[in-house]
């Protein structure tokens, strides 16, 4: 049996091995997917190694620790360092992130987006931001701090810290920080946050499976909005075909995953 896990801190609340069992369940693999909680993401290579594992997601806040314990890095995940999805391929461990392919095609349905504000600066965030960059969105994130606006700025990516920035029009604001994940915070100073949703088209919240209080306050200001579950249903079926070795099509990951999501 092929044995695959999604590592992270808090893990408890990922959807992620119902998704990825229903799939083996559908296609008739044998593989099992379970969660680890892991909260020093120093260990991950080696946690990996003594379970016997085959492939792993990784959620936060151990994107960037396990870019760093990689043998090799492909696609997008090498130029945003950060990686969501591990793979062994005779004996090596090889990472991906399927987080910005699967958050683009979440948001298909809003329709043309020109402009985007990126909250917070984690793995996620620099997904995202080369994402949309990349299809001609002019993208800008916004972080609490300074320290980890470094990676934006080297991009050319307008960054800002809360001390430094000023509320302007965007089409879609993002939110990538794990406030509102275990408790009431808001990703920003209340005040700050009503002025900026004032002046946008739509939110997505990539926290899922919960009402945030930022998504709160979206659907208040009657904003078109989105959790974070379709994000996580498309980066989900691009990990499993990379867990499976391309050996299935999307289109035949996607149906069983969906299902996953009304158990």
């Amino acid at each position: 049996m092929k044995l695959f896990t999604i590592f992270g801190d808090p893990v408890g609340h990922s959807r992620s091995p119902l998704m990825h069992n229903c799939v083996f369940k559908e296609l008739k693999i044998d593989a099992c997917y379970t969660r680890t909680h892991l909260t020093d993401g120093s260990r991950l290579r080696s946690v990996f190694m003594a379970k016997g594992l085959t492939g792993a997601n990784v959620t936060v806040p151990h994107k960037e620790a396990a870019y760093e314990q990689c043998d090799e890095v492909r696609g997008i995940a090498a130029t945003i360092k950060a990686v969501n999805t591990l793979v062994l391929e005779k004996g090596r461990l090889i990472g991906y992130n399927t987080d910005a392919e699967g958050f683009v095609r979440a948001i298909e349905s809003f329709g043309p987006i020109r402009s985007a504000l990126i909250l917070g600066a984690g793995g996620t965030a620099r997904a995202l931001s080369i994402a949309l960059r990349a299809r001609g969105i002019e993208v800008s994130v916004l972080n609490r701090s300074a320290g980890r606006l470094e990676y934006f700025r080297n991009e050319g990516i307008a960054s800002y810290t809360w001390e430094n920035f000023s509320p302007a029009s965007y089409d879609m604001v993002i939110n990538t920080t794990s406030a509102g994940l275990t408790g009431s915070d808001l990703p920003l100073p209340k005040t700050v946050l009503l002025d900026l949703l004032g002046r946008t088209k739509a939110a997505v919240d990539v926290i899922y499976g919960k009402e945030t209080p930022f998504l709160r306050e979206v659907k208040t200001l009657g904003l078109p909005y989105k959790d974070g579950s379709d994000m996580l249903l498309q980066q989900g079926v691009l990990a499993n075909r990379l867990f499976l070795r391309d050996a299935y099509a999307c289109e035949e990951i996607e149906p069983p995953m969906k299902r996953s999501f009304i158990l």
